[in-house]
């Protein structure tokens, strides 16, 4: 009988030589042929050979020799650079800055003996210094990077081979692989679930680094190979497994098993159930996969965007500024060979000028502040207040001060993914946590009250005449609780007792819960708390245990699990000690309303409950005849049966009991949050940072995070946006949304795909305007386009926070990225810019290191450019005032000293300077608000600059050729000295926070200054400068050049301070 072929089967035709006998395997149907040597692949779509496109693949269980096409390495990748790309790479990020282009080809020039104006060195060592300061830095990030990398790629896991097992290295597997994987391990690469040695023949897998999603999810291996009586029995057997192409659907897989030597041939269909992904940890049992795909075509790293070299805003500004500087410098040389009326070679004297006038562009600039970043990752790494934070890209600290945007991922970053049960409400009477042994003592009284009673009271007639007490009350609901779920408990040795003994005694300390929801093993862990303690399960019975010891044993006769779309679970169970049939139903509080009796209270608590950040369940039950039950169970068998309409016919039996419940009671589960994230988000929000929230889980359990966050005030509405499938709808939905004022917004991954396919615009517009928005089922890619748009469309800098697997391409895609080290790996970290351990963390972060980093390369910045823009007002007064000639004012060694071991240490030093302290930031975040601007640097600061610059440099340069006497050596001796004096000067006006290396580099400048004048006989006249004529002249320059300034300063401060200094007086 011949299989019916998949639509995306490839077919293959491998002749080989050696033999003379060739193998086409159509769809694994093997052929003889005879033939020469050939290599042929004839795919249906008939592509070209030449290109490598993902297809499909046929893997050999433990025979990976056995490949139909090569495969990549199963390595992780996050550096920028490789050993060959390094370099040209790293000159290519830096020379295509115009600023640096522009150092390049002035330091070229001067091997053209018609341009050259002094020695090569003055203009070869500060381009070569900064070129080294670059790639060393580079080269030290890359170098960590690896070796991260190598970390993970370096861990190990058992592989079966005929031999026995080995271990071998993550980087060392290979497709068609079998590997065993243990409890607790991260899965390797992604594979095809073989064996278990789970009991019940399943796992549970934890994938929220995959994913984002809380869930432990459920995985069966292959029917086949689980029968096996052991795992070595899988190499014995010829099997195989067809796989589709990678791809990036982490929620959809489709495949097959092939067993080829049974009789007859075993064939099983795969679907996602089969599938341990790379990155996701095995919560349960050991077990055994073979590998299907590794490196690049993992489903984990496809959904991850390639690292890219990320730009500051504030290099982007500087490199816009430098471009206005070079714009005024072809200005100036044209308007000096303009006066001398273009006379002889005047393009020649054009280039003079222009080398000239070179210092307008400074060329310590671009060290300074690469300097300056290393000073501020450094002092990020050094504070004890965000202990454990790492610096992984040093290249953008300033960006940490101008946030306007930061997008969070929720589990393990918000919340510390633990639940914690809170509450439970009757209607008459709420239980909270510190009332919790009231409800212990009514569970007790039950059952110490059934011990006592005799065996006829205990009937279900007795109940129904009796009005319900309040211990009957509560003992219904807890159990209820305790029954309506599905949760396993699992025994494990502890060391003191083994497994099989644990099982057998129900022992409380070997007991672990495990289940696909988090809030469920809360529910049930708090029903063990309060008495009634779930000890056993498996696939049709259930046992609790009662505070007195006696086991309770239940028959389940049905599960209706939890579907996204019906927001809710049931499950029919049998009491065997008084044969009571009751359905118990659990769910949202939006679908229960219309299920239970008429009640009052329900919409009331469940909305006081959610507004305190409480997922809230509501519980239900129906007692059932055995009639009514049977005439049920036919139904349901019917409905399953059918082929047409299965989901809606059965759906249409369940509905049929889910009418005129009894409600018993609400519940409130809370997910823990982080320590302190309240308190930051407000932080961040008074800083003026619109927070978006972008998590994989839940509608439901985001909008209960995001309230318990704050991240949604109090006063606030939420708008929940409906689920849209088309144009129409996501018209209709944002037309509503249109109408909402300050309102939150909640939307899911598969809404937001279809607005931004149709309305990406006018989606974005409301989005921004919102204080806050949530997106939940949101897929690794879509959180990177969200970030990706907000950046185009509003031209704001965007900060990413996530600890997942899932978050990487968002964090790469935003201008900054933060990583927090969660439970479950680091790939997030590794991959961030900036790596923490705690999401308060990020508070002091953004406040206090991003709001001082990029005020003070701001003040950084324009000082450097002042500095040389005084030397060249002072160039350009001296060529005017002696006939425009292109002879440099200033040579060799003075030009080189002035912008090194004269003024570097006072300048750089501005590194350490703060407006604030850090408390004072972080108790007022409204000071954060004022850098959004971008005021510390913008073109009326730089304007302001310029402006000191050619003031003082006239006045130097003027002040100097009116006071000097005799010799031209004087005018150098009294301007330079002016000048050093003025630039030392200046720094202590700009200084806000004096620190003693200030005061040191101040004196340590002005004591160089003075020893290097011995030695510089050649362009100053020491005889000159040990006179009272020189001392004076250079005094009142100094003051004329400086003490405007100082009034100037003083009284904007006394008549219009700046928001901080209201702080610190």
């Amino acid at each position: 009988m011949r299989r019916e072929e998949p639509a995306w089967a490839c077919h293959y035709i491998v002749v080989e030589e050696k033999s003379g006998t060739a193998f086409a395997y159509q769809n694994h149907l093997r052929l003889e042929l005879q033939s020469g040597e050939l290599l042929v692949r004839c795919c249906e779509c008939m592509r070209c050979c030449g290109r490598r496109d993902p297809r499909p693949r046929t893997v050999w269980l433990g025979h990976p020799e056995k490949r139909d096409q090569r495969y990549p390495r199963n390595v992780i990748n996050n550096q920028k650079y490789n050993f060959f790309t390094f370099l040209p790479g790293v000159l290519f990020n830096q020379f295509k800055y115009f600023f640096n282009l522009y150092f390049l080809l002035l330091a070229c020039s001067q091997f053209v003996p018609e341009m050259r104006l002094g020695a090569l060195y003055t203009y070869w060592v500060p381009l070569g210094f900064v070129l080294a300061v670059t790639i060393i830095r580079e080269a030290v990030e890359e170098i960590r990077c690896y070796t991260r990398d190598k970390e993970v790629n370096s861990q190990i896991y058992s592989k079966l081979t005929a031999r026995g097992t080995v271990k071998v290295k993550s980087s060392s597997i290979q497709v068609g692989d079998l590997i065993i994987v243990e409890k607790n391990q991260r899965v390797p690469a992604d594979m095809i679930f073989l064996r278990t040695s789970e009991k019940n023949g399943s796992c549970f897998l934890r994938t929220d680094q995959l994913d984002g999603e809380t869930d432990w999810k459920l995985r069966l291996p292959v029917a086949c190979t689980q029968r096996l009586p052991t795992a070595s029995d899988l190499l014995q057997i010829r099997s195989y497994v067809y796989a589709e192409e990678p791809n990036i659907d982490i929620h959809n897989f489709v495949g097959t098993f092939t067993r080829e030597d049974s009789d007859p041939p075993v064939n099983e269909s795969l679907s996602i159930e089969n599938t341990l992904w790379a990155s996701t940890v095995i919560a349960s049992g050991t077990v055994v996969g073979v590998v299907l795909y590794t490196g690049r075509e993992l489903r984990s790293v496809m959904n991850t965007s390639n690292p890219r070299s990320k730009i500051g805003l504030f290099d982007l500004e500087v490199n816009c500024l430098t471009k206005i500087l070079f714009g005024a410098l072809v200005v100036v040389s044209l308007v000096m060979v303009a006066l001398q009326h273009f006379a002889g070679r005047w393009y020649l004297q054009i280039i003079r000028f222009l080398l000239l006038f070179s210092n307008i562009i400074p060329i310590s600039l671009r060290v300074n502040l690469d300097m300056g970043k290393i000073v501020y990752s450094w002092m990020i790494r050094r504070d004890s207040k965000i202990p454990g934070t790492v610096v992984r890209s040093s290249t953008i600290p300033e960006q940490l001060g101008r946030i306007s945007y930061l997008l969070t991922d929720k589990t393990g970053t918000l919340t510390q993914n633990e639940m914690v049960f809170k509450r439970l409400h009757l209607g008459t009477v709420a239980y909270g946590l510190d009332s919790m042994d009231e409800v212990q003592s009514h569970i007790f009284s039950i059952y110490t009250q059934q011990s006592q009673d005799p065996p006829a009271l205990k009937g279900p007639t007795l109940a129904t005449k009796v009005r319900k007490t309040m211990s009957s009350r509560v003992h219904e609901a807890v159990k209820a609780i305790a029954l309506c779920h599905n949760v396993t408990p699992v025994y494990e040795s502890n060391g003191v007792t083994d497994q099989a003994e644990a099982e057998r005694h129900y022992e409380d300390s070997c007991r672990v819960y495990q289940a696909s929801s988090p809030d469920e093993v809360a529910l049930v862990q708090w029903t063990e708390s309060v008495g009634l303690t779930l000890v056993g399960r498996d696939q049709s019975s259930m046992q609790l245990r009662t505070p007195g010891g006696q086991i309770l044993n239940f028959t389940i006769l049905q599960i209706f699990p939890f579907t996204y779309e019906s927001k809710r679970m049931g499950i029919i169970v049998r009491d065997e000690s008084t044969g009571e049939i009751t359905f118990y139903m659990k769910g949202a509080d939006v679908v229960m309303a219309g299920i239970v009796q008429y009640n009052d209270w329900l919409e009331e608590e469940c909305g006081n409950m959610a507004r305190e950040g409480l997922r809230v369940l509501v519980v239900a039950k129906k007692s059932l005849t055995e009639e009514q039950y049977q005439d049920f169970e036919a139904r349901y068998v019917q409905a399953k049966l059918s082929v047409h309409d299965r989901s809606l016919k059965v759906a249409t039996v369940i509905e049929s009991l889910e009418m005129e419940m009894e409600l018993l009671c609400l519940t409130g589960v809370e997910d823990q949050l982080q320590a302190d994230v309240r308190p930051t988000l407000e932080t961040l929000r008074n800083a003026g940072i619109k927070v978006w929230m972008l998590t994989g889980d839940k509608l439901e359990t985001a909008t209960c995070t995001a309230k318990n966050a704050h991240l949604v005030t109090r006063t606030q509405d939420i708008h929940i946006f409906r689920l849209v499938t088309n144009r129409g709808e996501a018209h209709l939905e944002l037309n509503a949304f249109r109408r909402k004022h300050d309102c939150a917004l909640v939307i899911s991954g598969d809404s937001l795909e279809v607005c931004l396919k149709y309305y990406e615009y006018e989606f974005m517009e409301l989005a921004c305007q919102c204080p806050a928005v949530v997106c939940c089922r949101c897929a690794p890619t879509q959180k990177a386009q969200i970030v990706r748009l907000l950046k185009e469309r509003t031209g704001k800098l965007t900060c990413a926070v996530g600890d997942g697997g899932n978050d990487v391409s968002m964090i790469q895609e935003a201008d900054c990225g933060v990583g927090v080290e969660g439970k479950e790996g680091k790939q997030a970290s590794l991959a961030a810019d900036f790596s923490i351990t705690q999401f308060k963390h990020l508070g002091r972060l953004l406040m206090v290191h991003g709001r001082n980093s990029y005020k003070r390369s701001a003040a950084l910045s324009q000082f450097v450019i002042h500095r040389s823009l005084c030397i060249s007002t002072m160039q350009a007064v001296f060529s005017s005032v002696f006939y425009f000639a292109s002879v440099p004012l200033y040579q060799g060694f003075l030009i080189i000293g002035y912008s090194t071991i004269y003024t570097m240490f006072p300048v750089f030093s501005l590194v350490l300077d703060k407006d604030v302290k850090s408390e004072v930031a972080m108790l007022y975040p409204e000071l954060y608000k004022d850098l959004l601007k971008g005021r510390p640097l913008s073109y009326k600061t730089f304007l302001i600059w310029v402006l000191i610059s050619i003031y003082q440099g006239s006045i130097i340069m003027y002040g100097a050729l009116l006071l000097f006497e005799s010799e031209f050596v004087h005018i150098v001796a009294i301007s330079f000295t002016s000048l050093i004096l003025t630039e030392l000067l200046m720094v202590a006006l700009t200084i806000q926070t004096w620190h003693w290396l200030m005061i040191v580099a101040e004196l340590l400048s002005l004591s160089c200054y003075i020893a290097s004048l011995v030695f510089l006989h050649e362009f100053i006249d020491v005889y000159f400068i040990a006179t009272l004529s020189f001392l004076w002249k250079v005094t009142v320059i100094t003051l004329v050049s400086c003490l405007p300034l100082y009034v100037l300063k003083y009284l904007r401060r006394r008549f219009s301070p700046p928001s901080y200094s209201k702080l610190t007086s």
